[in-house]
């Protein structure tokens, strides 16, 4: 791997059905920073892909939205970790190729790490992020996280198949390191 896409609410934090508004209502799910450093420790690349509608929707302005993010890059210090870069789409139009689960953003990614699809892996909790990630055909990981569960227990439907599936982002990323340096250490 080259390249880890992480989806933001659902895997990093706690989303909320009313989506987060403020840095006050923004909380890490457990092991999640952990998990960042794991694959900062490794020097793997991590960016963060995310829709963010509610500012498109009028909800939360891009300054309230870099506030938030500023604040996660503040947690994420504490523990050590760090993501390189973080992709947002704030439309709220469906339509939008940015928008997943169009692969707008994570095509970004790739064109900006200089990364080739099958290089990068992208990790969420839905549906949406799965597709995006079957649209560029980069590897797919679904946490039980966030909407984890529920998209499973929806079903996953045979276009975005095959999709590993794990617990939480840190079970992700020690996984993804054990083949990574299974990998380099021949």
């Amino acid at each position: 791997m080259k390249l880890v896409l992480l989806d933001r609410d659902g895997v990093i934090n706690v989303g909320r059905p009313d989506s987060i508004k403020s840095r006050h209502e923004f909380c890490l799910i457990p092991r999640a920073a952990a998990a960042i450093k794991l694959l900062n420790e490794a020097s793997i690349p991590t960016a963060i892909v995310t829709n963010q509608a509610v500012v498109g929707r009028g909800e939360l302005t891009e300054e309230g939205l870099a506030d938030i993010h500023e604040y996660l890059r503040e947690l994420l210090k504490e523990e050590g970790a760090f993501v390189d870069k973080i992709f947002v789409c704030t439309s709220a139009n469906p339509d939008n190729p940015r928008r997943k689960p169009h692969p707008g953003l994570l095509l970004e990614a790739l064109e900006i790490f200089h990364v080739k699809h099958f290089e990068a892996v992208l990790i969420g909790d839905s549906l949406r992020n799965l597709e995006a990630a079957r649209a560029i055909n980069c590897h797919r990981i679904l946490v039980r996280t966030g909407k984890g569960k529920e998209t499973l227990e929806k079903g996953l439907p045979n276009s975005v198949l095959p999709v590993t599936i794990f617990n939480d982002l840190f079970e992700a990323a020690s996984h993804l390191l054990q083949g990574f340096t299974a990998r380099h250490s021949a």
